[in-house]
């Protein structure tokens, strides 16, 4: 009775400090934290404590093309913005660094090495970069400077480079976006005023050295200081630069440092802290790692777990004995089935895709272990839980997929490598995702209201109004023109419609779901020849011949538009079980110069006349049966905002009773068996009609 009792209070007694949430980043030291850190490249955290960015103590030859970043995160994003305005909050960090010279590294590499970099990243997808020097293995010279990277680093540089406009090879820098600094400073400090001369120090030196950065939202500026260990924070910064950060940086980002090690330089980290809206922790300095050089090497990959026989023998000679075996036995196998119960699959796939790999501890705990309570939906797919991460209090929704489902592999790992780089306003932003044996699991952005054919068709909630449903209209639109035309590849998404369009707490409509999407170059003739939507949204060309294109995606879009406008599915069935399609309708209307008679009644006449003939006859236009008749994505944009004149509608709308007729009139006629690899941009053929 006695050992019972003292079991349970032993693990009463840990239980707390096994799964308390961690709600701030402050680490004096890295020993114990496995798991709170994901590392690649050659980063490793040391037996000392330490986290090292440099490379292993193998040898390279002298190619001076050798190049290995490395990389070091906290493995859950930040909440940037305000939940209540979505403005972006202020933030803080520190981190104690040291850097040592050649002649006390001990890896044989090349000469010259990047340094430390302390990054903001939207993703941590670091592993496809293909270059270069100076990068500090977070962007490509090719993508330099673009706003799309939504990257902010702050560089302790060891390297002199013209390409970047160096100032010279021991210096900080302010980076955004960019390879070439913002702002940059020789290494040092100020111990008065901004008059006062700068205390000069080498980055390079082996010594100790301790960064600050701040960023006040408020007034829109970023500060940057640098001290030698143990001196207090200096009164002015090394780096001021006066820039408002809301473009920069998106609503979620991640935290950590990086280095290109083609250096013969050691980098490490000692401790450090972040947080948003509020100013760092103070490091505890006597809790700081030593720097230990000689157990710097191939050692240092390899952490001892070294058993002290003599502590057990002194337990066994005192009552204790059995106790302790018996709980070190008991806790042996319970960490054993949890790290079975938590076993996840790593392929090599994911090492060139995949952006934030989450560990299915996290999730499983964060959805309070995918319990009903939490679902948010199910499908053909499987089903999607709310959940909350332990680490960053951030919400998510977390898609699982079934066993069985029909979204197998290759539809995850579509979603996986286009979700994991896209970004845009108007998408569900993929925050990571996992897999452990059968299961997959993708991690999106929580979307506060729901998808948006809750809000069409569920007669329970509030009616949605005609400006919520206009301008929910326009921002899948630019999303879908972002996806067609302004990303790197083209992505056909395959499966608009609205029960894919989710809602954020700002009633903006933001496309999800891209498990069918396929991607192929600009120029390039997608080779997709399988038919795969939704019914009702699937284009004549798609249904006969397979083939997707973004006129496929145009024609979806045009079923989308007129489904928000008219509260109607593209498909259903009457009451003597007859299939009606909503489009041949809205067109039958159209012909009697009534078409907005197919708004929805629920809106009655709370809707801009204008607008909801402009939308219902271009739903129409999108819909034709001849892919070359329909309007590109950016044609839609310049329409529905405006910027071009709505062209007349086809003479062959004018006779005909549904679309479909006008469809088998052209296979007859032989028309519409040409080749469709793009949407044209110019519409100037269509001619007639009202």
């Amino acid at each position: 009775m006695m050992f019972s009792k003292s079991l349970a209070f032993a693990i009463l007694f840990l239980l707390p400090l096994v799964f308390a949430a961690i709600d701030e980043f402050v680490f004096n030291g890295f020993n114990g934290t496995a798991g709170s850190w994901v590392l690649d490249g050659s980063a490793v955290i040391l037996p000392t404590g330490v986290l090292s960015l440099a490379a292993t103590n193998s040898v390279h030859n002298n190619d001076e093309s050798f190049y290995s970043p490395s990389h070091a995160f906290y493995p859950s994003p930040f909440q940037m913005r305000n939940l209540t305005d979505g403005s972006l909050l202020s933030f803080s960090a520190t981190f104690v660094f040291a850097i040592l010279p050649s002649n006390q590294s001990p890896y044989r590499l090349p000469r010259n090495g990047d340094g430390i970099a302390f990054f903001l990243a939207p993703n941590t997808s670091f592993t496809t970069l293909r270059t270069s020097y100076g990068s500090f293995g977070l962007v490509d010279i090719d993508d330099s400077g673009k706003s799309a990277n939504h990257l902010l680093y702050i560089e302790l540089d060891t390297t002199y480079d013209s390409m970047f406009d160096d100032i010279d090879d021991n210096h900080v820098g302010i980076n955004v976006n960019s390879l070439n600094s913002s702002r940059s400073s020789p290494a040092g400090y100020y111990t008065a005023g901004p008059f006062s001369d700068l205390h000069p120090v080498r980055l390079s030196s082996g010594k100790e050295m301790q960064v600050w950065i701040d960023y006040n939202h408020g007034l829109k500026q970023l500060n940057v200081s640098l001290a030698p260990i143990f001196m207090h924070k200096p009164e002015h910064p090394l780096l001021s630069h006066n820039i408002n950060l809301s473009q920069v940086l998106l609503d979620h980002m991640y935290a950590g440092f990086s280095s290109s090690s083609r250096g013969n330089h050691g980098y490490f980290i000692l401790g450090c802290s972040f947080v948003v809206n509020g100013k760092p922790a103070q490091l505890d300095y006597s809790k700081l790692p030593v720097i230990n050089t000689t157990q710097i090497g191939d050692d240092a990959r390899r952490p001892t777990y070294r058993t002290s026989f003599t502590t057990i023998a002194f337990f066994s000679g005192s009552g204790l004995g059995l106790v302790f075996v018996i709980i070190l036995v008991v806790g042996t196998i319970t960490v054993r089935k949890q790290c079975f119960r938590y076993q996840e699959i790593l392929e090599e796939w994911e090492r060139d895709f995949g952006p934030h790999r989450f560990t299915y501890k996290d999730l499983f705990h964060a959805t309070d272990g995918f319990k009903d309570n939490q679902l948010l939906g199910a499908g053909g797919f499987g089903k999607v839980y709310k959940g909350v991460l332990p680490s960053s209090k951030l919400e998510v929704a977390v898609k699982v997929m079934s066993h069985d489902s029909k979204q197998g592999m290759k539809e995850f790992i579509a979603e996986v490598v286009s979700m994991g780089h896209l970004r845009h306003r108007n998408l569900v932003q993929l925050l990571g995702y996992c897999r452990r044996k059968g299961e997959l699991l993708l991690v999106y952005e929580y979307m506060s209201n729901g998808s948006l054919d809750k809000h069409l068709y569920d007669l329970e909630m509030p009616c949605l109004g005609w400006a919520h449903r206009f301008e929910i209209i326009k921002g899948v639109a630019s999303g879908l023109l972002y996806l067609h035309e302004d990303w790197d590849l083209v992505v056909i998404h395959r499966d608009v419609k609205a029960s894919n369009v989710l809602l954020d707490r700002e009633m903006n409509g933001r496309l999800g779901d891209f498990g069918l999407a396929r991607l192929h170059d600009h120029g390039v003739e997608a080779h997709t020849t399988c038919v795969a939507g939704t019914r009702g949204y699937i284009s004549p060309e798609l249904a006969r011949l397979g083939k997707a294109t973004k006129a496929t995606d145009v024609f979806a879009f045009g079923a989308f538009i007129l489904e928000v406008a008219c509260g109607r599915r593209p498909i259903w069935v009457n009451s003597r079980g007859e299939p009606q399609v909503l489009m041949d309708f809205v067109l039958r209307f159209w012909q009697r110069d009534l078409v907005v008679c197919m708004m929805d009644p629920r809106l009655g006449d709370e809707y801009v006349m204008e607008e909801a003939e402009l939308v219902l006859k271009f739903g129409l236009l999108c819909s034709h049966p001849s892919p070359v008749s329909r309007p590109s994505m950016r044609l839609v944009m310049q329409y529905l905002c405006g910027d071009a004149p709505f062209p007349e509608m086809p003479d062959a709308y004018l006779n005909i009773r549904s679309i479909s007729e006008l469809h088998d009139n052209e296979i007859v006629s032989g028309e519409y068996d040409v080749q469709y690899t793009s949407v044209q941009t110019s519409i100037s053929s269509l001619s007639g009609g009202r």
